[in-house]
C-alpha cells in the first residue's frame, strides 16, 4: 500500500487524460453498459492525517483496507463490464524498461487480425506509449497518474467508458511501471501478468515479492541479450516459483521474436475461453 507516497490514497490527486474528471460526483447516465457505481462521492478525506507521525498503526492499517474495499468494488464493476462483452483482459505490471510497450507493440502487430484489440496505458505524464500503440492500429487511451505510482480500477472504469472495447476481444492494461503498488490493486483483470527483463536483477522476485505472488504470469523478456549479461534464467525462474509456485513462466524477445508463439498461444486460449463462457451466457439469457 502506498502510505507512505500518498497515491492511491483519498484525496489525492490523478490527472486523467480523458473526459472524465476524478474529483467530481458522478451521475453520467451513460449509455455504456458499465457498472461503475456513479452517483457516488469519492470517499476523499483529508489524507494529511497518514503522514501525521502520531496517527496509530491500527489507523493506518484501517485506512489501508478502506482504500482497497473502495477499489475492489470498482474492480468488479470493470470485471462484469467486461464479462458482458466477452473480453479478455490482462494487467502488465513492471519495473520502468522491462520492455511492456515494445512487447505490447509486436503482440498487437502479429495478434491483430485474430481478434479486436485495445489498451488502456498507464503512464506518469505525456502520451508517447500510447502513440506507438495507435501506430499499430489497435485503439488505444492514456491515463496519466501525475505523482501516483499506479493505476487504480475507478480510474480504469472510467477508460473503458472512453475506450469501448470491441466484443470477444482483448483488453490490455499496461500499469505504471513499479513494482511495488500495482500489486494491491485489482483492475478488474483475469490476469496480472509480470514482465521482468533479463537486463534487470534475477534475484527481483525475492526483492518484490507481492508482486510476483499477485502474478500468474512471468514473461522474461529481451532474452536476445542473454549472451551480453551475466543474468542467470534458471534461478530467477527459481526465486520467482520460491515466491509463487504458481507461477507460470514464458522467456520471450519482443525484439527478436523469440518466445513470443508461447506467449500468443497463451493469449489466445484465455481469450476463446472467455468468449465460449460469454456465448453460453447470452445463450442462456436469450
Amino acid at each position: 500500500m502506498c502510505v507512505t507516497c500518498g497515491c492511491g490514497q483519498p484525496g489525492h490527486d490523478h490527472d486523467h487524460d480523458h473526459a472524465h474528471p476524478h474529483d467530481h460526483d458522478h451521475d453520467h447516465g451513460h449509455s455504456h453498459d458499465h457498472d461503475h457505481d456513479h452517483g457516488h462521492s469519492h470517499d476523499h478525506g483529508a489524507m494529511g492525517a497518514v503522514h501525521d507521525a502520531t496517527i496509530s498503526d491500527a489507523r493506518i492499517v484501517q485506512i489501508e483496507q478502506d482504500i482497497l474495499s473502495v477499489n475492489n468494488r470498482y474492480a468488479e464493476a470493470n470485471r462484469r463490464f467486461l464479462a458482458n462483452r466477452g473480453v479478455f483482459a490482462v494487467n502488465l505490471v513492471s519495473s520502468p524498461g522491462s520492455g511492456k510497450t515494445t512487447l505490447l507493440c509486436r503482440t498487437i502487430s502479429d495478434l491483430k487480425g485474430r481478434f479486436p484489440v485495445s489498451v488502456i496505458e498507464g503512464d506518469q505524464e505525456t502520451e508517447f506509449d500510447a502513440e506507438r500503440i495507435r501506430q499499430t492500429g489497435a485503439k488505444a487511451t492514456q491515463l496519466n497518474t501525475g505523482k501516483g505510482c499506479h493505476l487504480d480500477a475507478h480510474m480504469v472504469g472510467h477508460a473503458l467508458e472512453e475506450l469501448d472495447p470491441a466484443e470477444g476481444g482483448v483488453l490490455f492494461v499496461e500499469n505504471v511501471g513499479n513494482l511495488i503498488c500495482p500489486s494491491a490493486f485489482d483492475l478488474g483483470e483475469a490476469h496480472k501478468i509480470v514482465v521482468l527483463s533479463v537486463t534487470e536483477g534475477e534475484d527481483k522476485p525475492l526483492k518484490y515479492p507481492d508482486m510476483f505472488f499477485q502474478a500468474d504470469l512471468m514473461i522474461l523478456n529481451k532474452i536476445d541479450l542473454l549472451p551480453y549479461l551475466n543474468f542467470d534464467v534458471d534461478k530467477c525462474v527459481e526465486f520467482a516459483q520460491r515466491v509463487n509456485p504458481d507461477i507460470q513462466v514464458i522467456k520471450v524477445s519482443a525484439t527478436s521474436g523469440e518466445g513470443m508463439q508461447a506467449w500468443y498461444d497463451w493469449i489466445s486460449r484465455r481469450r476463446d475461453a472467455t468468449v465460449s463462457a460469454w456465448e453460453r451466457a447470452k445463450r442462456l439469457h436469450a
